[in-house]
């Protein structure tokens, strides 16, 4: 059965045109067979011309989520409580849902039970980022400040009696913070005060 060959692939997300390679047929005929696939329950829609073999989706771990996180919205980069946790730096964790900063759009995208959240910022903060095993996640500082930045703005929320503040340099912290608004600032200040970072 040739959906056998998807599951061989090296790449955990296909795109239409790695099923075209794989199967050995047009880019129109693999626009076809992947919409097939998927109906058939054998592929699973990350996003247009992306898709992901429903037996490599059930063996995902943390980084291949991290992957196809990144895949979905171009560009983005793995943040906030995401990032704090995967870096032990916040004890609070969200099932099943990761967190990204975006520089188009807000976006909510649920793929089977697994959630894909996009926080827009304003392009001037979107930095302090890097590339780690294939995919963007933000420097532990900057996952912070992505943090306090859209709590200050009213549009998340965190548990910060969860964060282990130790394992944050406060300099680098207080640099990305300047790049905000001050009102963040000003919000900035008040943890410092309350937590004594």
């Amino acid at each position: 059965m040739k959906s056998l060959l998807l599951n061989g692939s090296p790449k955990s997300v296909l795109s239409t045109k790695d099923v075209a390679n794989l199967l050995s047929i047009s880019k129109e005929s693999a626009n076809v067979t992947a919409a097939r696939y998927t109906q058939k329950g054998l592929l699973i829609r990350l996003k247009r011309d992306f898709y992901i073999p429903v037996n490599i989706f059930e063996k995902f771990n943390e980084k291949d989520f991290f992957k196809a996180a990144n895949i979905i919205q171009v560009p983005s980069y793995i943040s906030l409580i995401s990032a704090l946790s995967y870096y032990n730096i916040s004890t609070q964790q969200f099932q099943n849902v990761y967190e990204s900063i975006a520089v188009k759009r807000t976006k909510n995208v649920k793929v089977r039970n697994i959630e894909f959240n996009f926080y827009l910022v304003k392009k001037d903060f979107y930095t302090g980022f890097e590339l780690e095993d294939n995919f963007f996640i933000a420097l532990p500082e900057k996952a912070f400040a992505d943090v306090v930045y859209l709590t200050s703005l009213g549009k998340y929320s965190c548990d910060f009696p969860a964060i282990n503040f130790k394992k944050l340099n406060k300099k680098k912290v207080s640099e990305y913070i300047q790049l905000t608004n001050p009102k963040t600032k000003l919000f900035w200040n008040k943890l410092c005060k309350t937590y004594k970072i």
